[in-house]
């Protein structure tokens, strides 16, 4: 006698329920199977992730001059971009460059390529010593700077401890001058409706505050300042150049002027390029570049210091005195 179809035997439900048992058991080994090949697989790029992030720590900056060891050739190191603390151009890096320069006995020669529209008077200040200090204690070896587009304000400045400077004849050479300053929003809050709360332990705290009317004050303070940093960078130009200056009542007054005029003006000594200079006045046409380039590291955290510092400024509503045009 026949079982019927929609009353199944207890042989066929306890096939039916093996089958779907071992389905449920090759699912759930897939899934795991899965899970472990991603987990793996995320396992790897935190491994590398880690390795990249411990080798932007370790591995050092580096200059090209570590590559040239036994022949005769000129040394190059750049000041390219704004001079900052956090700028690639800043005094800690490009006297790591300059040092390892003047140490080769190989380098016959020394040219500060020079691309920059100024920055930080501190920074330039210290590079302008650096340099200066170099020359004293390696008096055989000769020094240039080499301006290209623009070598202004704080570039300039770097400029003068060289022995010679020259530039291109449409190079922009000059802006012997300091600039400092901010904002002020007293008229925008007024109109938005908008109280300024304030409080300080001492009377000039809240000095140059750009929420609060400018005091006559604090602003003649200011001037007093940017004053004292000119006079700085005016000593150092002097000092420099010497009598090759034509001064001019314009000279120092934060003008610009073309590699042409200002070889007339006594700012610069001649028209040439880096490799001109090389070969002619240094007599070592291989140029190695020392430019010491910074860890990824060092990028990485310098970017946010200088996002850091910059809005700390900003909320100062100062912009701290530059060299720049």
């Amino acid at each position: 006698m026949t079982q019927p179809e929609d009353n199944p035997s207890p042989g066929q439900i306890a096939g039916k329920d093996e089958q779907w048992a071992t389905r449920l058991i090759e699912r759930l080994f897939f899934a795991a199977l899965i899970e472990r090949r991603r987990a793996r697989r995320w396992g790897i790029f935190f491994k590398i992730l880690f390795l990249l992030v411990l080798l932007a720590f370790l591995l050092p900056g580096d200059w090209g001059g570590e590559t040239v060891i036994g022949r005769r050739h000129t040394a190059l190191v750049r000041v390219d971009g704004l001079i900052a603390p956090g700028a690639d151009a800043n005094a800690e890096r490009f006297s790591d460059g300059v040092r390892a320069a003047f140490q080769n006995n190989n380098a016959a020669g020394i040219i500060l390529y020079i691309n920059s529209p100024g920055g930080s008077p501190v920074q330039a200040g210290e590079m302008y010593d650096e340099i200066r200090r170099l020359r004293q204690a390696y008096p055989h070896k000769p020094v240039y700077a080499v301006a290209a587009d623009l070598c202004a304000s704080g570039g300039y400045y770097v400029a003068v401890a060289a022995q010679q400077i020259y530039a291109n004849r449409a190079s922009i050479i000059g802006s012997i001058g300091v600039r400092g300053g901010g904002f002020g929003f007293v008229e925008a809050l007024r109109k938005l409706g908008i109280e300024r709360r304030l409080y300080t332990a001492g009377e000039n705290k809240g000095f140059l505050d750009p929420f609060e009317p400018s005091r006559p004050e604090d602003v003649n303070h200011l001037q007093g300042m940017l004053d004292r940093i000119q006079q700085q960078f005016i000593t150092a130009v002097r000092a420099g150049r010497s009598d090759r200056l034509q001064e001019t009542p314009e000279l120092f007054s934060g003008l610009v002027w073309t590699g042409e005029q200002s070889v007339e003006l006594g700012l610069i000594d001649g028209l040439a390029d880096a490799r001109y200079v090389a070969k002619e006045l240094v007599g070592a046409e291989t140029i190695v570049d020392y430019t010491r380039r910074p860890r990824i590291s060092e990028r990485l955290f310098s970017s946010i210091e200088s996002s850091l510092l910059g809005a700390f400024a900003s909320l100062l509503g100062l912009n701290a005195a530059t060299l720049a045009p």
